[in-house]
């Protein structure tokens, strides 16, 4: 992986790398090997000191987990929320603007993720693609003034002139797409420690949003039926499984463990749910193929007494775009509807009653009207999806590392 990681991260003596992982992460680990060997600056930092350390060193990459770039995120929100009310509106009038602007360039670069492996019809696509062009040439005036009055004020506080590199965990989409509209590359891969860890990237050159890239040299990736293990169709959803030079030789000495993780071929089980995009020589998703997506734990689905398969990161995802949840977990195993423990966000949670006028005399909110608030939330969030949420269970302590409820990553 030393050999071949500079293919995710074609880094030059000189370049400076902040990381908060700790050292004996196999992720963290591979890339301080990585890093080393190729002459670059490694600055360490904490989640305590991270927004000042980045505006300080201005790294020019930074690896590490979702959480970070979540935090990011909410913190560069908080910020624009904070603003003068004519600034504040400016500013999020550009940032979609700048969503809609790479939405279009998807579709005539051809980055648009799908999972369909029907070939999309000329006349059909060519009608998109020029319609596309036409979006984009109108947007590109304001996408490129968005850059002179919010985007360089963001890119000067926390640097990331190059890329971060994202891995050990799901990245939300909204979080992706935003920092793509913002102009700071995020390369999402995918990982495990038996696998030394890299298995897939985002590359460089080609960051579909929404996968954690092709795989790495030397690597296999292959999708099978979670009932069967017969080997699936590109598009089709199933069990990760993972063959080549970085997976291990097994679990030391645990044989039984070992046997379950690896076939007699030599693929590796990574418990992970998936599919891989399908191949098109034409259309909007003709550089996706080959790619790897991730749709969560094979062990986190969650199986209703309807018989129904949940999986639950796509639902958390959807409901942690509220302002007013800073935290959700989805429950529901073997009972008849889902349900979630939330952390809200109190401030926000706050200024939504006061907006609402459900501030209580004493300016304080009563547990109903928080009820309430969070539910109409998850309403609004979670409408496009599958599956909604019943019942909820509301929480003041956040899933933390320091109290067990939370892993470094």
């Amino acid at each position: 992986q030393i050999n071949n990681l500079w293919d995710i991260v074609p880094a030059v003596p000189g370049d400076r790398f902040l990381s908060m992982l700790p050292p004996w992460h196999a992720y963290e680990r591979s890339t301080e090997y990585f890093i080393f060997t190729h002459g670059i600056q490694q600055v360490y930092t904490t989640v305590k000191h991270l927004k000042a350390d980045l505006q300080h060193h201005q790294p020019h990459y930074i690896i590490s987990v979702p959480l970070v770039y979540e935090t990011l995120y909410s913190s560069i929100q908080r910020q624009i929320s904070a603003s003068p009310p004519a600034r504040k509106t400016v500013a999020l009038a550009l940032i979609k603007i700048s969503l809609l602007f790479m939405e279009a360039k998807k579709i005539y670069e051809g980055t648009v993720l799908s999972n369909s492996p029907v070939k999309p019809s000329f006349i059909f696509y060519m009608f998109n693609y020029l319609r596309a062009r036409i979006v984009a040439a109108l947007l590109w005036p304001l996408h490129n003034l968005a850059k002179m009055l919010v985007y360089k004020k963001i890119h000067s506080s926390i640097g990331i002139s190059k890329a971060g590199i994202s891995g050990g965990g799901s990245l939300p989409m909204h979080v992706d797409k935003f920092f793509e509209a913002i102009g700071i590359k995020v390369q999402n891969g995918y990982g495990l420690t038996e696998t030394s860890p890299v298995v897939a990237a985002r590359r460089p050159f080609c960051n579909v949003l929404g996968t954690v890239g092709h795989p790495i040299k030397h690597t296999e990736i292959k999708i099978v039926d979670i009932e069967t293990g017969e080997v699936l169709p590109d598009g089709s959803k199933g069990i990760v499984k993972i063959k080549g030079l970085p997976v291990m030789k097994g679990y030391y000495k645990n044989p039984s463990a070992t046997n379950k993780a690896l076939d007699l071929e030599g693929w590796f089980n990574t418990g992970d749910i998936g599919w891989i995009a399908p191949h098109h020589a034409t259309g909007p998703s003709r550089k996706c193929g080959g790619m790897l997506v991730l749709e969560g734990r094979a062990k986190d689905t969650i199986v209703l007494t309807t018989g129904e398969n949940v999986e639950p990161a796509e639902l958390e995802e959807a409901a942690s775009r509220s302002s007013l949840i800073d935290q959700i977990m989805v429950i529901g195993q073997d009972r008849r509807r889902l349900g979630a423990i939330i952390v809200p966000n109190n401030d926000e949670v706050v200024a939504a009653a006061k907006r609402k006028s459900s501030l209580d005399g004493n300016n304080g909110l009563a547990k109903d009207t928080v009820m309430s608030l969070l539910h109409a939330e998850l309403k609004t969030w979670m409408a496009g999806c599958s599956f909604q949420i019943g019942p909820i269970l509301v929480v003041d302590e956040p899933f933390t590392i320091d109290n067990g409820l939370m892993t470094p990553t």
